[in-house]
């Protein structure tokens, strides 16, 4: 039976979230059969909580925080959420096409933050650019709660005039250091010829994100692909083939 995958579309009824694209990834990395229900941010609380989906952290009130994407198993019963609780799980059960050979789990999670400690700048200038991708029903729920992540109106985010351009700066250097990593492997992907999670990781955040958000005709994904050697334009081809929407 197939996996029921929980996912956020966007207007269009694409993928728009990062971490749900790990998942995509993951699932059709492994040839894993799935189909995807879309879930509006308003509504990923009370359907995880009818489906009986755990949070996977806590808010500043203490209230339990619900995320996506999570997974329904119908040939074990798991329901599973958090992205790499769900890539653990998918390699216990279904271990062909390993994500983390030669037992190394523990370093490529600890890879997930050192990425996004990297990558930082780019969200002062992708998350108010989400606005115009969600659905009107996201729509209200995706401005007010990021405002308060950021700490500021989420319309006010964005750097202008020469502070874009030293903020844009900072992505780009940031994504130097990541782009040093790969160099050290001397392969497209982090382990050898074949991708593994932290080239998932990579792949949604530098990919997929700024693909839908900002669009393939836009400066910002022009320049991403151009960085370093074209290094993140290599790493999109080879990532073509794990990105069905089932």
């Amino acid at each position: 039976m197939s996996i029921i995958f929980y996912d956020i579309p966007t207007k269009d009824r694409t993928p728009i979230s990062p971490n749900a694209w790990k998942t995509r990834f993951t699932l059709n990395y492994k040839d894993c059969p799935y189909k995807t229900e879309w879930i509006e941010f308003p509504h990923i609380e009370s359907r995880c909580k009818e489906l009986g989906i755990s949070a996977t952290s806590t808010s500043p009130d203490g209230a339990p925080f619900y995320t996506l994407p999570a997974i329904h198993d119908p040939n074990t019963g798991a329901y599973i959420s958090d992205s790499l609780s769900i890539a653990e799980y998918l390699e216990k059960t279904y271990p062909e096409h390993p994500l983390f050979p030669h037992n190394t789990i523990g370093i490529q999670s600890a890879f997930g933050p050192a990425f996004m400690k990297n990558v930082a700048p780019l969200w002062q200038f992708i998350a108010p650019a989400m606005l115009s991708k969600v659905s009107p029903l996201s729509e209200e729920y995706v401005f007010r709660t990021k405002s308060v992540d950021f700490g500021m109106p989420l319309d006010q985010l964005l750097p202008k005039g020469e502070k874009a351009v030293e903020e844009w700066k900072k992505f780009e250097a940031g994504l130097g250091v990541v782009d040093s990593w790969y160099a050290k492997t001397g392969s497209v992907f982090l382990m050898g010829n074949e991708p593994c999670w932290a080239d998932f990781v990579v792949g949604s955040f530098v990919v997929e994100f700024p693909r839908t958000v900002f669009g393939e005709h836009s400066q910002q994904w022009k320049d991403i692909m151009s960085w370093h050697g074209g290094r993140w334009a290599t790493l999109c081809q080879n990532l073509k083939k794990y990105e069905k929407i089932a």
